[in-house]
């Protein structure tokens, strides 16, 4: 660290409080009687020598309240006080590693609660708090002690409690903002030298990678970021270094922020509040991190009352919440707390930077999710569900949901019905259990009652070939997005249709076409992949979203050759979408072993026909009677 890393010096600055000096046994016994409620600081800063010396001392010290919010020790409270199970009583508000199993077998409590929120409890005093126990950087010369690594509910707690006792230790970071206790307020000290406690996510695995892109593709240019606790959120950090001018504001962060910020990704340029500024409540990671927040004015911690606030984050333009889910029934409810009736973790920030992303202009919460998971046992279980499993707690309800992602794409659920959720999210689960999702939402009648899913011959579902997806600058400057239509997409194909007058409709069908209902229209919104692909231009504005152009090939009876069908909106023709269409599908054809593409045309579809004779390839026109023409093109050669 560059300001404490003598600890001569850090002893010497402390000579002018040693009033307040104590050994670790004397502290304890001073300052915390037996049934008192006490606070242990968070996370990574975890006084470690505090508690450790609380736990041994523990059995002098009866019936105390221990409250925690993520604790990450390895420190064995049972264990090292000899066994007794009654001896203390612990109250979390996040269920960390070192408390899971204590909960589970009913030996220690769980508050579940807003991040935001807690602090109320101790400001107003409906929790009254006797001691916390702080870890701190030491003070500088004017008396200040920076809280460091973690501000969140200490600070505001620390300031609420009776006494204060505080770990000094010259390896915590001095980081900057509303991060300062005066020593004054500290009642007791104990001087420490030990590693400040570090945390690193798992590698990314391809299931998060794959998230992570999909991620990457919603979030903007000069986007504010917010990434909750877990490895896949972070994983979705390094898909964005391609990004421009990030901000970030969440209640935590980790490395791979340090990363981008070197990259110049993360700037905090075009933030709307805190403009320059990382704000954050508390960090958790490698001493990498620990450095980089040492004395850096480019980051700011405050209290998690003020960083979670949802009216705070929601005056950041394009606020993006990216948070993990532990299962998302199939109309949108998400548990992220606890699998059953087992509370597993807490609920943390999520509601918090959920509710606030959603208000902001251009804001997007996304929760991420790997669509399986295996059990102890070897078994293989969808994270996408009917229902959730009976006891199973909703962190998010269907109504704040917006974006949910797997490895399988992207589900967009606000603003939707209950039929198009189910279909959406049955989209991203894993092809597996898609076929059981359906059946059971057509006996809860949630979908048509002949709602069916692409499948390939085979009788397999048929896989979205999100590698085609693609984007087109018009000749008007507007951009569309070239991608497979999807089962979820019979909706926007229906309202292209109906905007086609009946010209435009006799020449696409070749017949009077009245209406396009769904069991019309499901059929060419549910294809096989592997034989037949149809593309559709969607256009986004203001997150509605439009078809405005199809193409499409279709297997005929000759395994070599497809037939061509086209669509574009009135308004949208004459930008050179059909010749893109045109010239992307027969890429795909090639790569499906295609040799020919064939089609029919109206001999008065002008345009279609300009088209066609100038795609290069040669043509062989079949047949010409009835103001009919039938062309086969040869693909295999220009």
């Amino acid at each position: 660290m560059s300001h404490y890393k003598n600890v001569e010096n850090t002893l010497l600055n402390l000579e002018k409080y040693k009033t307040k000096r104590y050994t670790l046994e004397k502290v304890i016994n001073k300052f915390i009687e037996p049934g008192n409620r006490i606070f242990i600081d968070s996370g990574c800063s975890e006084p470690i020598d505090l508690t450790q010396r609380l736990i041994e001392l523990g059995p002098t010290i009866p019936d105390i309240e221990i409250l925690h919010f993520l604790s990450l020790s390895d420190l064995d409270y049972y264990k090292t006080a000899g066994g007794i199970e009654d001896l203390f009583r612990h109250n979390a508000f996040f269920i960390g590693k070192s408390l899971r199993n204590a909960v589970r077998d009913g030996m220690a409590d769980y508050t579940p609660m807003l991040l935001s929120e807690i602090p109320k409890l101790f400001k107003t005093g409906q929790m009254h708090l006797d001691t916390a126990l702080i870890q701190v950087s030491p003070p500088d010369k004017y008396g200040f002690c920076s809280y460091g690594i973690n501000v969140d509910i200490v600070k505001p707690i620390a300031e609420a409690a009776d006494n204060v006792i505080a770990e000094i230790n010259p390896k915590m970071p001095r980081t900057l903002g509303n991060s300062f206790i005066h020593i004054d307020d500290i009642d007791g000290y104990v001087f420490s030298d030990h590693d400040i406690i570090e945390f690193k996510y798992q590698p990314p695995d391809e299931i998060a990678e794959r998230i992570g892109m999909y991620v990457s593709t919603l979030v903007e240019d000069e986007s504010t970021i917010q990434m909750g606790i877990g490895q896949i959120p972070n994983a979705c950090i390094e898909k964005l270094e391609n990004k421009k001018d990030l901000g970030i504001h969440s209640e935590v962060f980790s490395d791979g922020i340090v990363d981008l910020v070197e990259k110049g990704v993360v700037t905090c340029k075009k933030k709307t509040i805190h403009k320059d500024k990382i704000i954050c409540s508390f960090v958790m990671g490698s001493r990498k991190l620990y450095d980089f927040v040492d004395d850096n004015p480019m980051v700011e911690f405050h209290p998690c009352d003020y960083t979670n606030d949802p009216f705070v984050i929601s005056q950041n333009n394009k606020q993006v919440a990216i948070n993990a889910a532990l299962s998302v029934d199939i109309t949108g409810q998400v548990n992220a707390d606890s699998i059953g009736h087992e509370f597993y973790s807490g609920i943390g920030g999520q509601v918090d930077f959920v509710r606030g992303s959603a208000r902001s202009i251009g804001g997007k919460p996304i929760m991420v999710i790997p669509s399986t998971v295996t059990l102890s046992n070897g078994e293989v279980v969808s994270r996408i569900v009917p229902h959730l499993t009976l006891g199973t707690g909703v962190v998010i309800t269907r109504g704040d949901v917006h974006y949910v992602v797997t490895e399988w794409g992207i589900a967009y659920l606000y603003g939707k019905s209950v039929r198009e959720r189910v279909l959406q999210m049955i989209n991203i689960a894993h092809p597996d259990f898609r076929e059981a999702l359906l059946e059971q939402a057509k006996k809860w009648n949630y979908v048509y009652s002949d709602q069916k899913l692409p499948k390939s011959i085979e009788g397999r579902i048929s896989i979205y070939p999100d590698k085609y997806e693609t984007a087109f600058q018009l000749k008007n400057n507007k951009k569309i997005k070239i991608r497979p239509i999807q089962s979820t997409d019979e909706r926007m194909l229906q309202e292209l249709y109906y905007s086609l007058d009946e010209k435009d409709r006799y020449l696409r069908f070749f017949a009077p076409q009245s209406d396009f209902r769904h069991k019309k229209v499901q059929s060419a919104v549910n294809i096989d992949y592997t034989t037949d692909m149809v593309l559709v231009g969607e256009y986004s504005e203001n997150k509605h979203k439009k078809i405005v152009a199809i193409g499409g090939f279709f297997k005929t009876d000759k395994p070599d050759t497809k037939d061509l069908a086209f669509t574009v909106h009135k308004e949208w023709r004459g930008n050179g979408i059909t010749t893109f269409l045109l010239n992307y599908l027969i890429t795909i054809a090639r790569e499906l072993n295609c040799s020919a593409l064939s089609g029919t045309i109206l001999l008065e579809n002008r345009s279609m026909l300009n088209i066609i004779n100038k795609s290069n390839y040669p043509l062989k026109y079949n047949k010409i009677e009835g103001g009919v023409i039938d062309f086969i093109m040869d693909i295999t050669k220009q």
